[in-house]
């Protein structure tokens, strides 16, 4: 196994700084980073208020190009920081980070009158900084890996409520009719979906006694039926809890390592 290029001092640090939060200026760094990117999205939603979008314009547009600004820098000083850039290019965080910088560069590219709807469709790209969040809770892992290993049981659990609601939404059909709203067996079963899920729009409501019953045990059956998939995901995500730290590889950028971890389990690597 050929043994990973050994980082200059400088690269190490930098590394420690931006991908780890063990450190004092680590986090600080995502301290700095985070408020930069709630102040970021703050900036998108006040924007798309018209009144407040006239009076300051200016600044919005001076506010994006530093926010812009700001969010390269760190993109290219997280390419600079590991061994091998592609492995952070290419992951999740990676794409994220470039989504959320390149809109304002695109706005060079996509210029004219003609250009305008397609220029505010890339600029709401700018949202996407929110999912940059997402790297500053510690449990995201482990909380996606809880979701994977219990898709098997989610995907029966909706099997099994898809033709609960058909049959219910059928009955509904028969006992109620199209005198009292239940015009077709399709809408009958977007009325149970919407019971069964206690949202409850009130669109269509049954006039019948025999209607009304059934409704109120399908509402009292919602409550039960939402709390499932929430047990099945808690389940599996107490099985995959485990202590883990901020160390990040600095030559595949794997993160997620136990506390006890020397080495990468991505890529055998020595950690700090």
């Amino acid at each position: 196994m050929k043994t990973p290029p050994t980082p200059t001092s400088w690269k190490k640090r930098l590394h420690e700084i931006i991908y780890e939060a063990d450190t004092k200026a680590g986090k600080l760094f995502d301290i700095v980073l985070l408020y930069t990117i709630l102040a970021s999205i703050l900036l998108v939603m006040l924007e798309s208020v018209a009144s407040i979008k006239i009076r300051h314009e200016s600044a919005f547009n001076t506010a994006e190009w530093v926010f812009t600004i700001l969010f390269s820098v760190e993109y290219l000083l997280r390419i600079i920081a590991i061994s091998k850039p592609k492995k952070y290019i290419f992951s999740f965080f990676g794409v994220i980070d470039l989504l959320a910088t390149i809109p304002m560069y695109l706005s060079f590219i996509f210029v004219g009158s003609h250009s305008l709807i397609a220029l505010r469709a890339l600029r709401l790209l700018r949202v996407f900084r929110i999912l940059k969040l997402a790297r500053f809770i510690g449990e995201a892992d482990n909380f996606m890996k809880a979701l994977k290993a219990s898709r098997a049981k989610i995907i029966v659990f909706l099997f099994f409520i898809t033709i609960l609601a058909i049959i219910l939404g059928t009955v509904m059909y028969m006992v109620e009719g199209e005198a009292n709203g239940f015009t077709s067996i399709p809408r009958s079963i977007y009325w149970a979906i919407v019971t069964l899920t206690t949202v409850g729009y009130g669109d269509i409501a049954p006039h019948t006694p025999l209607g009304q019953f059934i409704a109120s045990i399908i509402m009292v059956l919602g409550y039960g039926i939402i709390a499932i998939p929430t047990g099945i995901v808690s389940a599996e995500f107490v099985k995959s809890n485990v202590d883990t730290n901020t160390q990040s590889c600095a030559n595949c950028a794997a993160e997620n390592h136990k506390d006890n971890a020397s080495f990468c389990n991505q890529c055998g690597y020595n950690l700090h």
